[in-house]
């Protein structure tokens, strides 16, 4: 495997996801098969529905067994290293949110090396960057972040998707393109948290729980 910073990227993406599904899994209580299952579905849900779309088949992981070894290694260490990640505050968002991030980019890219319009890649990049999350909050009888009011998510996707596109119709360096479009990606949901900014609604007020 080449380890481009795209690669690296959807390593790192990966590894995030990964973490955020075993302590979603373990928030629930669930045991070492639930924890493993959640995780898996948590780091490649995105990217396996990405490459179904496109055609691309085998999905990446079914190609590059390094994915699984590497979801594996990170939620035994997620396990053993519980305790300590528990006491992070915030530690499952803040996982969740790299791994949005970084997945994001990497959804878009793929489109745009498949020739896809610039609409269908950057839907492609929110599908890759927020379905995972989706997967792994159903299977632990969650209501999904992307359907919460109070969650900017997949509009930090699509933010971010179109900040890659003019990125790259500029021609401006690719290395520079994902760094910058993940960390907006990663701000832009962080800035929706700590300063409660939501999207608007259309229920009356009575009708809010």
């Amino acid at each position: 495997m080449e380890f481009s910073l795209f690669n690296i990227l959807d390593i790192l993406g990966t590894a995030a996801f990964a973490i955020s599904g075993a302590l979603s899994a373990m928030n629930r209580r669930l045991d070492l098969f639930g924890i493993f299952i959640i995780a898996f579905v948590t780091a490649i849900g995105g990217g396996t529905l990405r490459d179904v779309l496109i055609g691309s088949t085998p999905v990446t992981w079914m190609e590059n067994t390094l994915y699984i070894y590497l979801i594996s290694l990170v939620t035994i260490l997620a396990i053993l290293f519980r305790n300590y990640l528990n006491h992070l505050k915030k530690s499952l968002f803040l996982f969740d949110t790299i791994g949005l991030g970084v997945f994001t980019i990497t959804g878009v890219e793929i489109g745009i090396r498949n020739e896809l319009d610039p609409i269908i890649s950057i839907a492609l990049g929110g599908m890759t960057g927020a379905f995972g999350g989706v997967i792994r909050d159903i299977l632990c009888n969650e209501i999904p972040v992307i359907f919460r009011k109070e969650e900017i998510y997949a509009t930090a996707c699509l933010v971010g998707g179109l900040i890659f596109v003019i990125m790259h119709n500029q021609n401006i360096n690719t290395d520079i393109t994902y760094v910058v479009t993940s960390l907006t990606v990663i701000i832009l949901r962080l800035l929706a948290v700590k300063y409660h900014i939501t999207l608007p609604d259309f229920y009356p007020e009575k009708e809010q729980k």
